[in-house]
Parts: C-alpha cells; sequence; structure tokens
C-alpha cells in the first residue's frame, strides 16, 4: 500500500482534532477525502505529509514511517497545501529552480521544471513574478511545485482554488492522468470535482471517518433516494411496478406518470425496458435521479 494509516490520532489540548482514524490507500486510485469545515481533514494530511507530528497511532507512507522516517516520507510525496505558500518576490521559473535545488534534482532540474511548466499550463506566466500572478495561475505553481521531483504520493488540498472554468477542466485532466500512475489524495468543497475525479471517498467529521467507500457503493448504502420518473402510454399497476427488480417503492403522480424508487437506478432503467418489452407496453419518457454525492455528504454530516 502507498499510505497505511493505523489508529492516528491529533490531539490539541482537550480537543480531538482527529480520532484514531485507519485506512489504506493503493497506486493508481485518486481518493476524494471531504468534511466539513474543521472536521480534521487538513491535519489528516498535514500528519501524512510529517508536517504535523501525530499525538498517537502510526502512518507510512511507501513504506517509510511518518516520524522515524520522515525525511524519506517527503521525498516521495508532493502536498498542495491548503494555504499553497509562495515567495511573492521571486518568478515562477526561479521559484522552481529554487525548489529543485531543496529536493537535490541536480542536472535533471532544467528539464524537469519545463516539464512541469508545460503541464501545469504555466507557459504564458512562466515570466512573471508570482506575486502578479492571479489566484488560479498561483494554484498551477503550487501543483507544479508538488510534481517537481515526481512523487509516488500526492496529496492535494483544494487543489481547483480559483481556477476559472477552462482552467479547472486542464487540471481535472491532469489530476486523472496523474492518478493513473500514483496515489492521488484530494480534498475539495466541489462535489461534482470528486464525482468526476475519485475512484473512491472517504468523510471525516468531528475527527472520525464515517464514510469510506467507491461512490457507487455508497450511493447504492442510501436505498431508496434514487429514483426514476416514467411514464406509460397504458394503464400500468402498482403491483406491476413493485415486482420489478430493484423497486423499493412506487408512487403514482398525475396521469401515467410513476415515481419508482431505487438504489440501483441503472439497473432499474434496464428492468424497466424489458418489462415494457414484455409486457407490450409504451414508455413515453423515462428520467433517472441517482442520489447524488452532495446529498450523501449532507445527510452523513448534518
Amino acid at each position: 500500500m502507498s499510505i497505511k494509516v493505523s489508529s492516528l490520532t491529533k490531539i490539541y489540548g482537550e480537543q480531538t482534532a482527529v480520532n484514531a482514524i485507519s485506512f489504506e490507500l493503493k497506486k493508481g486510485e485518486i481518493t476524494g477525502f471531504l468534511g466539513p469545515n474543521g472536521a480534521g481533514k487538513s491535519t489528516t494530511m498535514k500528519m501524512i505529509t510529517g508536517y504535523l507530528p501525530p499525538s498517537s497511532g502510526t502512518a507510512t507512507v511507501c513504506g517509510f514511517d511518518i516520524v522515524k522516517e520522515s525525511l524519506e516520507v517527503r521525498k516521495r510525496v508532493g502536498y498542495l497545501p491548503e494555504s499553497n505558500p509562495l515567495y511573492y518576490d521571486m518568478y515562477v521559473k526561479e521559484f522552481l529552480e529554487f525548489m529543485a535545488g531543496v529536493h537535490q534534482l541536480g542536472k535533471a532540474a532544467s528539464k524537469r521544471i519545463a516539464e512541469v511548466i508545460d503541464l501545469t499550463g504555466l507557459t504564458p506566466e512562466s515570466k512573471k513574478k508570482l506575486g502578479a500572478l492571479s489566484n488560479g495561475y498561483k494554484q498551477r505553481v503550487g501543483l507544479a511545485h508538488a510534481l517537481l521531483h515526481d512523487p509516488e504520493v500526492l496529496i492535494l488540498d483544494e487543489p481547483t482554488t480559483g481556477l476559472d472554468p477552462n482552467q479547472l477542466a486542464e487540471i481535472r485532466n491532469l489530476i486523472k492522468t496523474l492518478g493513473q500512475n500514483k496515489t492521488v489524495v484530494l480534498s475539495t468543497h466541489i462535489m461534482q470535482e470528486v464525482e468526476a475525479l475519485c475512484d473512491r471517498v472517504m468523510i471525516i467529521n468531528k475527527g472520525n471517518i464515517i464514510a469510506d467507500d467507491k461512490l457507487a457503493v455508497l450511493r447504492q448504502a442510501g436505498a431508496g433516494n434514487g429514483y426514476i420518473e416514467v411514464s406509460f402510454g397504458e394503464m400500468v399497476t402498482m403491483g406491476e411496478l413493485l415486482d420489478i427488480s430493484g423497486v423499493s417503492r412506487a408512487e403514482a403522480q398525475e396521469g401515467n406518470y410513476w415515481r419508482l424508487y431505487t438504489a440501483e437506478v441503472e439497473a432499474v432503467r434496464k428492468n424497466l425496458l424489458q418489462f415494457a418489452l414484455i409486457n407490450n407496453r409504451n414508455i413515453l419518457s423515462l428520467q433517472s435521479n441517482s442520489q447524488s454525492l452532495e446529498t450523501i455528504f449532507r445527510d452523513l454530516t448534518k
């Protein structure tokens, strides 16, 4: 496993910010790490990257202990913190050259700097001072810095803050590509971003992991929250619809419209089409509504 966390805890005085959480993340997986403000997301990421020592528990990154082998962990992690600290008096390329020296890239530095500038779309702004950049381009510089030493693990805290829609699409594509060969942990409040990018979702609330699974599985766990609205050309009965595999509840609407509740929206869509074919019923309209990640998040953290 690229990241292995066991009973990781962080206590500030009388407040438990992170409460004995455990999880494992593997290579080639993009994980959305979600939670309300103050839930413990950033604290967890700071402990994994070696910026904060844990109060108790253990964690390893690529087999190296975050406390005993902190330097080895940092060599293998690219971290974009929420605050994205930059030296505003430096030029873009100058800053990346400085950070390449910190990572001891040596002769490979110039080539790698050119690569990350191109990867993150910084070329048009690469000769500007950091302080003169827009927020979106500052985020790109932070991402370029996180990628500079080609780390095995990427931990990104609100990576798309300040990006316009075009920049957002570019950076999402980049993160998705990187996630094929790296372990990526992505923290964001933009649920559409998680749905577009992530293979897996972890939700933390009040320092505790309250959900950890693939998004499709989390949706199924809220059985009955997804539904399909369907209208027929002929009369159908509630009994017939309840006999369709996967339908948990049926509500008659005006006319021949029905709302069918299900935890398996796509499966029920197929079963409905088969029902219509076998029973010579005409489906006039069919619209599905899966439980959104935003709804799941609100239900779990309210």
